[in-house]
């Protein structure tokens, strides 16, 4: 056969399926998300959508906590996968985030975090080969330390994307690269639905191995941190303090009696309302928030 048919061939099919893009270098970003389709690839984010960590009220052990945990990790010591769970709206990811930055002012350019979403865990032991074959540390020369980060992780009946979760956390041969750390929030302590740990229960031959089963995943991390609902004290502070941060121009009187009408049309009191309702104050006031 004609060789320039050949090669007429070969390229047309290399159209069709083009190789793979090249993974981005891991210096080149502090964050990134995980896009597991059509092509597994990590993209940078130029700038972070987050909450300076000074003002987020009402959780101040909890900040200690994760904060002391991801400065460990960050400057080349051993720390713990971190499990955030608890009351919707209170603070949960934006904590996560919060650290990240505040580890990465302490050592510049030390810590990637990498988003990755709760449909796409089942592409995590993909992820963290790419993330354990890096070699772009900044700092040491070898592999950058990576915070993976799952908001919102739970699971439902007839979900099995929990078993790659525990082998990676854990249990597998190759194991969690020392590079990289899992931080994950869940409204779920067990981030499992009753629903799913009953039907184990009710079909497996014997029922507390099954249950055992399921909530031994929350086990895999080191750290449980919980998060609790809001009392009206702190809800109060929450608001004082992104008044203060914004310098909105308003009595602590009025804030407060605003605040305070602002959650009762809410339903309730947390983080997420208190930031809703100084967005909406700002916007009000005709400050740029």
């Amino acid at each position: 056969m004609d060789i320039a048919l050949l090669t007429r061939i070969a390229e047309a099919l290399e159209r069709l399926a083009p190789p793979p893009p090249p993974q981005p270098s891991l210096a080149g970003a502090d964050a990134f998300v995980w896009h597991a389709e059509p092509i597994a690839r990590l993209v940078p984010v130029a700038k972070v959508s987050r909450v300076d960590l000074v003002l987020l009220q009402g959780v101040e052990r909890q900040k200690g906590i994760l904060l002391e945990n991801t400065l460990r990790f960050a400057r080349g010591f051993p720390a713990n996968n971190v499990m955030l769970w608890g009351a919707r709206g209170m603070g949960k990811s934006s904590l996560v985030k919060a650290a990240h930055a505040a580890a990465n002012a302490a050592a510049p350019g030390s810590l990637a975090l990498i988003e990755i979403q709760r449909e796409d865990i089942r592409t995590l032991p993909e992820l963290l080969n790419i993330l354990r074959a890096d070699n772009s540390d900044p700092l040491r020369g070898g592999p950058r330390r990576c915070l993976v980060f799952c908001d919102d992780l739970s699971f439902e009946k007839e979900d099995a994307d929990y078993k790659a979760l525990k082998s990676v956390l854990d249990g597998g041969i190759e194991g969690r690269p020392a590079n990289v750390l899992f931080y994950a929030t869940s409204n779920r302590r067990h981030l499992m639905s009753r629903d799913m740990i009953e039907n184990e229960r009710s079909t497996a031959i014997n029922p507390n191995e099954a249950v055992e089963e399921k909530v031994s995943l929350s086990d895999r991390f080191g750290l449980w941190i919980g998060f609790h609902n809001c009392d009206q004290p702190t809800y109060f502070a929450m608001v004082d303090g992104y008044a203060g941060a914004l310098g909105l121009d308003v009595t602590p009187e009025e804030l407060r009696r605003q605040a305070n009408e602002w959650s009762v049309t809410r339903g309730g009191r947390s983080g997420r309302v208190a930031w809703q309702f100084i967005q909406d104050l700002a916007g009000r006031l005709g400050v740029a928030a």
